[in-house]
């Protein structure tokens, strides 16, 4: 043959099913574009000179890595619906005389030829759009923009050979799957029916205990800790759960509906039904996919957004007061008035020095230790408490604070005698009067505070309950409880002073007093903060998220429509011989728009409807997962996922409409 003439074929074929491959290229290209830009941002040497930029770095690395699984994954399936459409081509080529060698050059040519554009465009489009990306991401992070445009030869190396290697794989597969089949199956494949799956009822009711497994799970976990380690366990659940249900429950919405002869026998019904009858299997297949990307961009858009616009909430709930100091006490010893009195003296010093008049001041000791409680006992004890320590729901941090601090924080004047108590917190944990560590001390319970000042995220939050005990004598608490050890041989009981309060001080001079009283005061154990110095670092780390967030909900929404679209498309050829009967027995273009339409409504909206149901039950899971940031505010979570909803839904439904138009314009011709 000519040299050439392979070349020539592929050009031609894909020229001529252009309807087919350009959506895959332009995805194609899509692909590279983001897998460059996220390289390129995070090889970005201006994130080192930015707060939280070495957060920034890392998420986008992490972001690398699933877009690449997902372009493998993604690139595959939509490769499918290519071969299954130019199968009956490929079949003619090999009954007129062309063997499969020559059948397997010509798709030779066709994946050098797409990769080459891919590649090419892919690569200008990220470098021309990577200096948007940029500022985007610093001005999230709220950092200083560098106007020159730069080029990472790494990112463009390592997009390269990742893409050669997924079209080589498709490229290899394509191949095997010519020489498996023979010609009269090619030709056939188009028209080949897919049998129901066997024993729909199984699928279902697998399906549905699967959700119901993972949604009992995301609505019934209440720690944090445990909503981080059920979370990837119900993701799995509720995919594969999609999935059997969707199979299956299309197969019995399409017996249902067919059963129904007042709703079957009707133009805008009959055609509809049973072609979604015919491909039953791979009509659940897709709508299943089309869910789990929606669910996925759904939950990434509300948990990143609520995140970035939630960052001054968390970071007030992490830091309570502009400044907030917790200095390590060696000793029970340690807690007398004389040693604290020296260190208050020496951060008052300070303040005065710098004209800083504190407020809101919150200043206390206390003593903390994790302990597993029932009925009204604490095993401090990991030994003795073997496993129990990982059941996170029965996990507890208690603080003892002596009711001194307290009285001269509040201005009460309560007294307790030897071995009572006042307790402020998850007391329904012990529903008697009394509270007893092992081998420490025991209280009577006298009184239940409604309210304590909060010492914040650093020592009481969400993420593992806490309950506050104020005790007459915080020495005779601490000293049981400080000669039993860990495994490090650490002291089970840590000794605190806790000094936090507000200033209407400039930011700078906030930092600088917070660093002055770390020198002052730390000496190597405890910690000095400022909300100031660490608000950078909280946009940085939040900011981070929202951008990755940002990008790869916007791939898995390029997922989503080249989804629609094949499966509008592919469906479209498949039925154009049905409307073609139909339309010679009398059937109008304005029947074929009801039958569209009829079904969209009855199975197109199924996935926005499900992925919606799916938000809904993950929602609660969500908000113990955002509380390990420190982020509480739950109308602002409501907000952002009813904001994620319509935004998503609207354009669902644009997609859907506009590729709607394509299977019209297919089946009627």
């Amino acid at each position: 043959m000519r040299a050439g003439f392979y070349p020539r074929l592929a050009i031609t074929g894909i020229r001529k099913n252009g309807r087919l491959y350009l959506p895959y290229l332009l995805t194609c290209v899509g692909m590279v574009m983001m897998h460059y830009i996220i390289g390129f941002l995070s090889r970005y040497e201006g994130l080192l000179h930015i707060k939280g930029g070495d957060v920034m770095q890392g998420m986008l690395r992490f972001g690398s890595g699933v877009l690449a699984v997902f372009a493998l994954i993604f690139l595959f399936y939509t490769n499918s619906f290519l071969i299954r459409r130019r199968n009956k081509e490929l079949g003619l080529y090999n009954i007129l005389g062309m063997g499969k060698g020559n059948i397997a050059r010509i798709i030779l040519w066709e994946t050098l030829i797409l990769a080459a554009l891919a590649l090419g465009i892919g690569l200008a489009a990220g470098i021309a759009f990577s200096k948007l990306a940029e500022l985007a991401m610093v001005n999230i992070m709220q950092g200083e923009v560098a106007y020159t445009l730069s080029v990472s030869p790494q990112a463009i190396l390592q997009t390269v050979i990742l893409f050669v290697v997924i079209f080589g794989l498709i490229l290899l597969n394509g191949i095997r799957r010519v020489r498996t089949t023979n010609p009269a199956a090619l030709l056939r494949s188009e028209n080949v029916g897919e049998k129901p799956p066997k024993a729909n009822w199984l699928l279902g009711l697998g399906g549905l205990i699967l959700l119901a497994g993972a949604y009992y799970l995301a609505v019934s976990i209440q720690n944090p800790i445990s909503a981080l380690v059920w979370f990837f366990v119900a993701v799995g659940m509720v995919i594969v759960g999609t999935y059997l249900l969707f199979i299956s429950g299309s197969v019995l919405l399409c017996r249902i509906l067919q059963k129904n002869k007042g709703f079957y026998y009707k133009p805008a019904h009959f055609v509809s039904v049973s072609s979604m009858a015919y491909r039953m299997k791979r009509n659940g297949a897709g709508l299943a996919s089309i869910c789990i990307l929606a669910t996925m961009v759904l939950v990434m858009l509300t948990g990143s957004a609520c995140l970035y616009f939630g960052s001054e909430d968390a970071l007030r709930t992490r830091y309570p007061r502009d400044i907030v100091c917790e200095i390590d006490l060696t000793s029970a010893q340690g807690t007398e008035n004389e040693t604290v009195d020296a260190l208050r003296d020496r951060a008052e010093g300070i303040l005065n020095a710098q004209g800083v008049d504190p407020s809101s001041l919150v200043d206390l000791r206390y003593g903390q230790v994790s302990g597993l409680l029932a009925e009204g006992q604490v095993e401090t004890d990991p030994q003795r408490a073997g496993n129990a320590l990982t059941a996170y729901d029965d996990l507890h941090q208690f603080f003892f604070v002596p009711l001194e601090d307290y009285n001269a924080m509040t201005g009460d004047h309560r007294t307790l005698a030897g071995d009572e108590a006042l307790v402020y917190g998850d007391t329904e944990s012990f529903p008697g009067d009394i509270l007893s560590f092992r081998g420490g001390p025991a209280y009577r319970i006298v009184g239940e505070l409604t309210d304590f000042p909060a010492l914040g995220g650093a020592v009481i939050s969400d993420v593992v309950s806490a309950i506050v005990i104020i005790v007459p004598d915080l020495d005779a608490a601490a000293a049981p409880l400080m000669a039993m050890t860990d495994s490090t041989g650490a002291p089970m009981l840590r000794l605190h002073w806790y000094y936090a309060f507000d200033t209407n001080a400039e930011e700078s001079v906030q930092v600088a007093v917070a660093e002055q009283l770390w020198e002052s005061l730390g000496e190597g154990s405890g910690s000095v903060d400022s909300l100031a110095a660490n608000r950078s670092d909280f946009f940085g780390t939040f900011g981070s998220v929202f951008f990755l967030g940002i990008l790869l909900s916007i791939v898995f929404l390029f997922a989503t429509v080249l989804i629609i679209y094949y499966k509008q498309i592919s469906e479209g050829f498949e039925d154009q011989a049905r409307f073609g009967i139909m339309q010679k027995v009398g059937m109008t273009r304005e029947d074929i728009r009801r039958s569209i339409n009829a079904q969209m409504l009855l199975v197109f909206l199924l996935p926005l409807v499900t992925a919606v149901v799916h938000l809904a039950f993950a929602f609660p899971m969500v908000r113990k997962l955002l509380m390990l940031f420190n982020l509480t505010n739950l109308p602002l979570l409501l907000q952002t996922a009813g904001i994620s909803v319509l935004i998503f839904a609207v354009f669902y439904i644009l997609v859907y409409r506009l590729t709607s138009n394509a299977y019209c314009a297919i089946v009627s011709n």
